[in-house]
């Protein structure tokens, strides 16, 4: 038995298509519209309610739990705990402090402190991570690879527990990822009339566990990225979840944009 923790966007509902008849599962919604309620197997949990998860997962013999989508970060003072929330939530809080990744990580071994495994969000669908290679018809030219590497140093200067995910540069600005997510990140550019350049980079941060919260983007990235001019989007190999990949790759060479994995 496999427990799905399922927050918001698209993944979850994609991970669920593809096991729902092949494993035996039940879920942990975390969305805000109880997006899976309409399935017997799904539990509507708040976030503060640690025993209530722990003890559907228990109750449910479940060794095993797969983390997916988008949770937002709650204000710590204000979500209503229960018991185990209580007994956890300082550790919480803590970690909080130093970044999404220390969080995430500590929410791993609070699972593991319970005997309960976290697999990899990718374990059923490896189809998602790209390898490296250029994925569409366009390839990052010499001025593409120096904004690459511009975003690439400023996430290495970042910290190491950072939320941070995501760099665009151009022209030698940078623009860092807040924990807003991309979709902000994006908004800050005006586009240059005529003129596509920048680059988005996606890359996991520095100290984040594989298994949970890899750089997601898929077709809504890149329309959002070719909105504001930008030439294409890098990723990190076998470090990322790609959406919709075959509409991407298609409205990427239709726009005349890359899609580079390092």
């Amino acid at each position: 038995m496999i427990g799905l923790i399922f927050g918001e966007t698209s993944f979850p509902k994609y991970i669920y298509k593809k096991i729902k008849d092949k494993k035996k599962y039940f879920i942990i919604d975390l969305t805000k519209k109880k997006l899976f309620k309409k399935d017997i197997n799904s539990f509507s949990v708040s976030v503060g309610q640690f025993g209530k998860i722990i003890s559907i997962l228990k109750e449910n013999n479940c060794k095993k739990v797969l983390f997916a989508g988008k949770v937002e970060k709650p204000n710590f003072t204000k979500i209503k705990l229960d018991i185990k929330g209580v007994y956890y939530i300082s550790r919480i809080i803590k970690k909080s402090k130093l970044g999404d990744a220390a969080l995430l990580k500590e929410i791993i071994n609070i699972f593991k402190n319970e005997k309960i495994k976290t697999i990899s969000s990718t374990t059923y669908t490896p189809e998602l991570s790209l390898t490296k290679g250029n994925y569409s018809r366009y390839k990052p030219d010499k001025i593409d690879k120096a904004e690459i590497n511009n975003a690439l140093k400023a996430l290495n200067k970042s910290n190491q527990y950072s939320h941070i995910q995501g760099a665009i540069s151009r022209d030698g600005l940078i623009i860092l990822e807040k924990q807003e997510g991309t979709e902000k990140m994006l908004k800050q550019i005006k586009k240059n009339k005529n003129i596509s350049k920048g680059v988005l980079v996606k890359f996991p941060k520095k100290k984040q566990d594989p298994r949970i919260d890899l750089p997601t983007i898929g077709l809504n990235t890149l329309k959002q990225c070719q909105a504001v001019g930008l030439k294409g989007i890098v990723l990190k190999h076998k470090k990322n979840i790609f959406l919709d990949k075959k509409k991407s790759i298609n409205f990427a060479n239709k726009n005349k944009m890359f899609i580079f994995v390092k």
